[in-house]
């Protein structure tokens, strides 16, 4: 799995106009999953996220983690993260997952998300969707998971 991490101080995403999930300060989780992704990985890259120190302690170091700091996850799904640009300039996406499968697996980080963590907001997979957000720091991550 791939995920691109973002401290914001609020963050939200919009569908058709309405807005389909938002959060204030916490975490902006772009999400895409891969053909050899499992279940196992997704609840993998939850259990990163929950734990992930990036958020300043009281003497401003990076410390706590989000549930340290009771903040919110917003968690986008993004097949676009599986882009390859080295053969070209019109990006491929054929490492990104078969949607099926991309659906099934983002719905599971939603859900073991929410079983895990009081404040988790997503967007809706396949939409097209305008993500808004204030960077905090600014902090963004990649990070990419594997069996």
């Amino acid at each position: 799995m791939i995920a691109l991490v973002q401290r914001v101080s609020q963050a939200r995403v919009e569908v058709g106009g309405a807005v389909a999930g938002a959060i204030d300060a916490g975490l902006l989780v772009l999400v895409c999953a891969e053909p050899q992704d499992s279940d196992a990985l997704a609840d993998k890259l939850v259990a990163k996220l929950l734990k992930l120190r990036i958020f300043s302690d009281a003497a401003g170091k990076m410390n706590r983690s989000v549930q340290d700091v009771q903040g919110g996850l917003l968690i986008v799904s993004q097949f676009t993260l599986a882009a390859d640009v080295s053969g070209g300039n019109r990006p491929s996406f054929t490492a990104a997952a078969p949607a099926e499968l991309g659906r099934r697996l983002y719905e599971r980080v939603l859900a073991t998300a929410r079983a895990s963590h009081p404040d988790v907001a997503g967007g809706e997979f396949g939409a097209d969707m305008q993500v808004h957000l204030v960077n905090d720091g600014p902090v963004t991550l990649p990070i990419t998971l594997r069996d």
